[in-house]
C-alpha cells in the first residue's frame, strides 16, 4: 500500500501542493503534519512509521518533508527498511525499493545536509558582519533601555507587582519578567 506523508513547518502553512501530488501518484492514505522538519519528535511521522507493514511504501512530495539531516534521514530509512517497507520521493524521483534508488537517496541526503550547513555558515557570517557594522541583533527591548533603571527601582521598592509595572510601561508581563531577569543576572555576574 502507498502511504503518504505531507508536512509543513507552521500552522499558517498548508499541505495542499503536497497532498495533490501524492493523490496524483496514487496514494490513498495521507498523513499530514504541521511541525518543523528539524523537530525529531513529530507524532504524526512516528504514527506513519508505526503503521508501515511489509510491502508498504512511504511516499513524500519532497525529501526535506521527512528529514532535514542525512543522519535523521538514514535513521528513518532504517526504520522503514526494518518494517519491510520502501520509501519514495516524488520530487527527487527516488525509490528505495531498488539498490540504485537507495544509493541516490543517500547522495541527495548528503547534498541536502551540505546545503543546510552552508546556509547556517552564511547566516553566522552575515550576523557577525552586521554586529561589526554596529547592528544589534535580536528584537528590540519592549521596555526601552533608558526606562529600565527606573522600572527596576520601582520593582525593588516592593510597592509594585510585575502586572502593575507591565501596565505602567504598556507592555506584557513577560517583558517585565525578562527585564528583571536580565538585570538580576547582570548584577550576579558583576
Amino acid at each position: 500500500m502507498l502511504i503518504g506523508y505531507a508536512r509543513v513547518s507552521t500552522q499558517e502553512q498548508e499541505t495542499h501542493l503536497q497532498t495533490d501530488a501524492l493523490k496524483a501518484a496514487g496514494v490513498k492514505k495521507i498523513f499530514e503534519e504541521k511541525r518543523s522538519g528539524g523537530d525529531r519528535n513529530r507524532p504524526i511521522l512516528k504514527k506513519v512509521l508505526d503503521t508501515l507493514k511489509p510491502g508498504d511504501t512511504l511516499v513524500v512530495f519532497k525529501l526535506d518533508r521527512v528529514a532535514r539531516s542525512l543522519k535523521h534521514l538514514l535513521e528513518i530509512l532504517e526504520i522503514i527498511e526494518s518494517k519491510g517497507a520502501g520509501f519514495k520521493s516524488l520530487t527527487e524521483t527516488i525509490d528505495t525499493t531498488n539498490a540504485a534508488g537507495r544509493m541516490m537517496m543517500q547522495i541527495i541526503g548528503a547534498f541536502a545536509e551540505f546545503e543546510k550547513t552552508l546556509i547556517a555558515e552564511r547566516t553566522k557570517a552575515g550576523m557577525a558582519a552586521a554586529v561589526k557594522r554596529g547592528s544589534k541583533l535580536g528584537r528590540p527591548y519592549s521596555i526601552p533601555k533608558e526606562q529600565q533603571p527606573e522600572m527596576m527601582r520601582l520593582w525593588k521598592s516592593g510597592r509594585h507587582t510585575k502586572t502593575e509595572l507591565a501596565r505602567m510601561y504598556k507592555t506584557h508581563i513577560s517583558s517585565v519578567k525578562r527585564t528583571i531577569k536580565r538585570h538580576d543576572k547582570r548584577h550576579i555576574t558583576q
